[in-house]
C-alpha cells in the first residue's frame, strides 16, 4: 500500500480511470445477470457497443465533475457525492440510450446498474480510504480526546490526517453524548477512563474543552493526575477566536488550569480611565510585568507609550512586538523606546517633562531574592532609591497618577528585596502627604506565572531533562496569579488610586509547591520517585530554604482592609512615616551605600517601619569577601 501512493498522481490517475472502466463493465453486465439469470442477450453485439458509449460517457462525467482529483486517503463527503451524482446521471443514461437503441433494457436494470456501479466505485474509495487510515495508525500513538464537542472533532479530522496521534475514543461527562458515534468514535464517560487506557494502550489524553471555565477544567485535570498517561491541552478559547492558536497545537496542561482559578473579567471604564488618549510611561518595561503592562495599555490606544528600560535587549524584545502588534491591529499609538536607569533622576525628570507624561506605572525593580541578598547596595539603589527618585521626577514634572508594582514580599519582609520594595511603599505614602498634583498609589500582589522569577519553568525543564525536581522546603507555599491578569488588576487599581492607596489583589487560595511539582510531573505521564515508589520516575529534592526565603508570603500587614469598585482588588489602610522623617533615613541609607558599610545598611532597614525581620546574616557577596581577605 505505501509503494502504491509513492507512485506519480499521473499514474494514480490513469490506475482510477482503468478501475473504473472495470466497475461500469461489471456493474453492467451484473446487473443484466442479477435481472434476467443469464447473459445470452450479450450474443447481440448492440449491448457491447452500447456498454462501450456507457462506459466513456461516465468516466467523461467522472472527469469533468473532479473525482480524479481528489485524494483518496483524503476522501471528504462532498467527493461521495459527486460519485453518487455521477453513477445517478450514467443510470440515466443507460435509459435514454435503450429508448434510442431499441435493445431489450428492462426497467429494473438502469437501477441495479446504478446500485452496482455505487458499490464499486464508491466502495472501492472508501476502503483504500480505510486501508490507508489503518496502516497509518499502526505507527501511530494511541490517544483519548477527553471533550467530543465542535473543538474535539475538529482536533479528531486534523489528527486523523496527522502522522502522530491516533485517536481511539472520545470522553465526555454530557449525559446526551454517552455511547454515541461522533465522526466514527465512540464518546465513553470520564468514569471508564481507566478501562479505555488499558484496553486501547492509550499514553495520551487530550484536553478539548478550550471555552470550559478554569475551575472545570481543574476538576477534570484532578481526575486524571493518578492514571499513568501523559495530559495535554488544546490552545483556550481565546486564543483560538482570536487566531493566535489553532486547535491542534497541543501542549503541556496551562499552570493556571492547575490553579482552578478564572479570571474575572475587567472593567472597561477603570482599564481606559487613566491610559486611553493619554501619554504613559512604564519603567521597566522589558521586564515579564512591565512588558505585560505594556501590551495592555496598547489596546486602550494611549496617545503615546514610553518604554524605559535599562537592558537594549529586552528595550529592543518588547519595542518590536509592539510595533508590529499595532500594525497588526492598525492601533494608532505612538511608541517610544528609551534606554535608562530609575537611579538617574535627571534623565527621568528630562524624559517626563519632554514627553508630558500623564500617567506612570513603575515597573523597574530587582525582584529576585537570593541575587538581592547577594548584591544588598544594588538592590537598594534600584528598588529604594529608583522608586524615590522616579517619584520626585513624577512630581516636579507634574505626572498626574503614578503606580508602583508592589510584591507580597514587602509584607513583614525577611529578606533584603521584600524590605526595599515596602520601603518603596513608605517613599509614595509619605510623598502623597505632602502637596503636589501627583496621585500616587501602589499595587501588592504575589508569584505570577511564567515571570522571571517564576518556579513553574524550572520545574518543566526539569521533569524534561528527566532526573529529579528542586524545591526548597515541602510545607512552602504560595500565592499565584497568571500576568496579563495581574496586569489587568494593576491598570484597574491605578485608576483607583486618590493618593497613598495600598491595593491588594485577591490571589486566590495559595499552592503548597510539592503538590503543584507532583501534579506536573504525573501530568507528564510519570511517577513521582520516592521511598513508598522507588521504581518512579522522577524525585522530588528538598534543597532548604534560600537566603530570606520564608514559607508562606502574605497580603497585609494588619487587618484594616476594604473592598474597592472591582471585586478582585481591595484597599488595604496601613501606617507609614511623614516624609521629613523618612528623608532623613534615605540619607543615612545613601552614606552607607555610598561606604559599602553593610553593617550599617543591615541597621537601617531594621529601624525603618518596615517589619524587617531577617532569618539570616548579611549575604553581599562582596562584602564577604572582603571581609574574608582583610
Amino acid at each position: 500500500m505505501k509503494s502504491f501512493f509513492s507512485i506519480p498522481r499521473f499514474y494514480k490517475r490513469l490506475i482510477s480511470i482503468v478501475a473504473d472502466f472495470l466497475f461500469i463493465a461489471i456493474a453492467f453486465v451484473g446487473a443484466f445477470h442479477v435481472r434476467l439469470g443469464n447473459l445470452t442477450l450479450f450474443k447481440d453485439t448492440e449491448y457491447v457497443y452500447v456498454l462501450l458509449l456507457l462506459s466513456v460517457s461516465t468516466v467523461i462525467l467522472f472527469i469533468r465533475t473532479g473525482l480524479y482529483r481528489a485524494v483518496l486517503r483524503y476522501l471528504s463527503v462532498h467527493a461521495l457525492l459527486i460519485i453518487v451524482l455521477t453513477c445517478l446521471a450514467s443510470s440515466v443514461f443507460l435509459v435514454i440510450l435503450g429508448y434510442f437503441t431499441d435493445l431489450f433494457i428492462p426497467r429494473s436494470i438502469p437501477i441495479i446498474y446504478g446500485a452496482f456501479l455505487l458499490l464499486l466505485c464508491g466502495g472501492s474509495r472508501l476502503l483504500v480510504r480505510v486501508s490507508v487510515s489503518k496502516q497509518k495508525s499502526w505507527n501511530k500513538e494511541n490517544v483519548i480526546i477527553y471533550g467530543a464537542g465542535e473543538s474535539g472533532r475538529q482536533l479528531l479530522n486534523l489528527l486523523r490526517q496527522g502522522d502522530e496521534f491516533h485517536p481511539v475514543a472520545f470522553v465526555d461527562d454530557e449525559k446526551k453524548l454517552l455511547k454515541t458515534v461522533v465522526n466514527g468514535l465512540t464518546v465513553y464517560g470520564s468514569n471508564n477512563l481507566g478501562f479505555l487506557i488499558k484496553r486501547k494502550g492509550v499514553e495520551k489524553i487530550l484536553l478539548a474543552m478550550p471555552s470550559a471555565h478554569r475551575h472545570e477544567r481543574k476538576k477534570i485535570i484532578d481526575s486524571l493526575v493518578e492514571l499513568p498517561v501523559e495530559v495535554l491541552s488544546i490552545p483556550h478559547f481565546e486564543e483560538l477566536l482570536n487566531g493566535s492558536a489553532t486547535v491542534d497545537q497541543l501542549r503541556d496542561v496551562p499552570i493556571e488550569d492547575l490553579l482552578g482559578r478564572d479570571c474575572v473579567p475587567a472593567k472597561p471604564e477603570l482599564l481606559g480611565a487613566n491610559i486611553k488618549d493619554k501619554i504613559v510611561m512604564v519603567t521597566g518595561a522589558g521586564g515579564s510585568i512591565g512588558s505585560e503592562l505594556c501590551r495592555q495599555i496598547l489596546f486602550q490606544q494611549p496617545k503615546s507609550l514610553i518604554l524605559f528600560e535599562l537592558s537594549e535587549f529586552a528595550l529592543y524584545q518588547i519595542d518590536k512586538e509592539l510595533t508590529e502588534m499595532a500594525a497588526a491591529q492598525q492601533l494608532k499609538v505612538e511608541i517610544i523606546p528609551l534606554l535608562g536607569s530609575v537611579q538617574r533622576q535627571n534623565r527621568l525628570l528630562t524624559i517626563l517633562k519632554s514627553f508630558k507624561v500623564q500617567t506612570l506605572y513603575h515597573a523597574a525593580a530587582y525582584k529576585h531574592v537570593p541575587l538581592v541578598e547577594y548584591n544588598v547596595v544594588e538592590g537598594v539603589r534600584n528598588n529604594v532609591f529608583g522608586t524615590y527618585f522616579t517619584a520626585l521626577a513624577a512630581i516636579e514634572a507634574k505626572v498626574e497618577s503614578f503606580v508602583l508594582i508592589s510584591t507580597d514580599k514587602a509584607v513583614r519582609p525577611t529578606n533584603v528585596m521584600g524590605t526595599t520594595k515596602r520601603m518603596a511603599e513608605l517613599s509614595l505614602q509619605s510623598l502623597a502627604a505632602e502637596q503636589h498634583d501627583t496621585r500616587f498609589c501602589m499595587v501588592r500582589f504575589g508569584n505570577v506565572l511564567g515571570s522571571s522569577g517564576s518556579v513553574i519553568p524550572l520545574f518543566k525543564r526539569q521533569i524534561a531533562e528527566g532526573d529529579h525536581v528542586t524545591i526548597t522546603h515541602p510545607d512552602i507555599i504560595r500565592y499565584f496569579m497568571t500576568i496579563p491578569e495581574a496586569a489587568g488588576l494593576v491598570i484597574q487599581a491605578g485608576a483607583m488610586g486618590k493618593g497613598g492607596d495600598v491595593f491588594v489583589l485577591d490571589m486566590g487560595e495559595p499552592v503548597r509547591i510539592v503538590d503543584l511539582a507532583t501534579n506536573l510531573i504525573k501530568l507528564s505521564g510519570l511517577e513521582v520517585k520516592s521511598a513508598e515508589n522507588p521504581f518512579g520516575d522522577i524525585e522530588i529534592k528538598y534543597t532548604g530554604l534560600r537566603p530570606g526565603e520564608k514559607l508562606f508570603e502574605e497580603l497585609l500587614i494588619g487587618d484594616n482592609v476594604m473592598g474597592s469598585e472591582h471585586e478582585r482588588i481591595m484597599r488595604a489602610n496601613e501606617s507609614f512615616v511623614p516624609y521629613s522623617e523618612y528623608k532623613q533615613t534615605l540619607e543615612r541609607l545613601d552614606h552607607a551605600c555610598e561606604n559599602f558599610d553593610h553593617e550599617l545598611i543591615r541597621e537601617i532597614l531594621l529601624s525603618v517601619p518596615a517589619g524587617f525581620n531577617p532569618t539570616d546574616d548579611i549575604g553581599d557577596l562582596v562584602w564577604k569577601a572582603k571581609k574574608r581577605n582583610n
